[in-house]
């Protein structure tokens, strides 16, 4: 089934949802940017989510940088931000997946991720699980994880940057995690939660989530959920092709030099900005902005380098290039 545009009845509603576990560095900053735009430019809101789901990756006070860096750089939101590791979050979550137990739509798990490994073939991001578990627990075996009960078919949408994707989800990816197996609620769960309770009409985000997509809109029919718009962003690389985050040493943005980085980051996105953009204001920039947004001229393509092997840490070199 493929995802449509949600009625225009329907006022527009985005979102941008950074993980705390690192300062906001230039892969971010496009992000943002272009959601806000997008929202932005459509007369719509813009909200701020932090997808703190994996506590034991975030870092204390890096979401309060995080929210002045966007408030530096002018990017207000509306509302108050939504925390997933928060209370109401997790309720939200247990009775979202409670309401497909009670379809009889999840199943527990026994199996490690080594025996996955060791029994699946590659799918599109990694081991398509093989279904061990779809009808009971093995003798011995002790659910670790509870898995979404997948359907035969197929799942697509109309991106509206990268154009259709279709994906055969059991073939591809296998019944996949709803819940992990240190109790966590997973990525692909609660994000369509809190979608929906939210209102997100229209998400705008980088194409690594491209292929996570799909998942997403089977949750979401799954639930009874509406079904946003996507458009997904090529990815900012440094010049070895790595993507810019933490793992990867990218530098955080420089919050005194607002103008700059704005004026580079609508280049990366395809926009005309004038060259004498570079001069103006803080705020002549981002009215400009929203008033020339055009999201069809966003590069259809999956990254863009925008860092160069000179700028990059020693440390990063000395991992990524061969010895000479």
């Amino acid at each position: 089934m493929t995802a449509h545009r949600p009625s225009l009845a329907h006022k527009y509603c985005g979102r941008f949802a950074p993980s705390p576990t690192g300062p906001l560095h230039f892969g971010s900053l496009v992000t943002a940017l272009a959601s806000f735009l997008d929202a932005r430019a459509s007369s719509g809101r813009w909200l701020v989510r932090m997808e703190d789901i994996d506590f034991t990756r975030c870092l204390p006070g890096l979401d309060q940088d995080i929210l002045s860096t966007l408030a530096d750089f002018g990017l207000e939101w509306d509302g108050e931000v939504l925390y997933q590791n928060q209370p109401h979050s997790q309720q939200r979550y247990q009775a979202a997946l409670q309401q497909l137990r009670d379809h009889g739509l999840t199943y527990l798990c026994g199996c490690s991720r080594k025996e996955i490994a060791d029994s699946a073939q590659q799918g599109i991001e990694g081991p398509v699980y093989p279904g061990t578990c779809r009808n009971g627990l093995a003798p011995g075996k002790v659910g670790r994880t509870e898995r979404i009960k997948l359907v035969a078919g197929e799942e697509g949408f109309d991106d509206r940057i990268q154009g259709p994707l279709n994906q055969n989800l059991l073939q591809q990816v296998g019944d996949f995690v709803l819940r992990r197996a240190d109790a966590c609620f997973s990525y692909q769960l609660a994000v369509v939660v809190d979608d929906a309770w939210q209102g997100v009409t229209d998400v705008v985000r980088g194409i690594d989530l491209l292929l996570s997509t799909p998942r997403q809109l089977y949750l979401q029919q799954a639930l009874g959920l509406a079904q946003p718009a996507y458009a997904h962003i090529p990815l900012a690389v440094n010049q070895l092709g790595l993507k810019l985050s933490k793992q990867n040493l990218a530098r955080a943005v420089d919050r005194q030099q607002p103008v700059p980085l704005l004026h580079r980051a609508l280049l990366f996105l395809g926009q005309a900005v004038p060259a004498e953009a570079r001069h103006w204001s803080r705020q002549a920039l981002l009215d400009w902005a929203i008033a020339n947004w055009q999201l069809e001229r966003v590069p259809r393509q999956q990254q863009i380098v925008c860092e160069t092997v000179d700028s990059l840490p020693k440390k990063m070199l000395d991992e990524h290039l061969p010895n000479e």
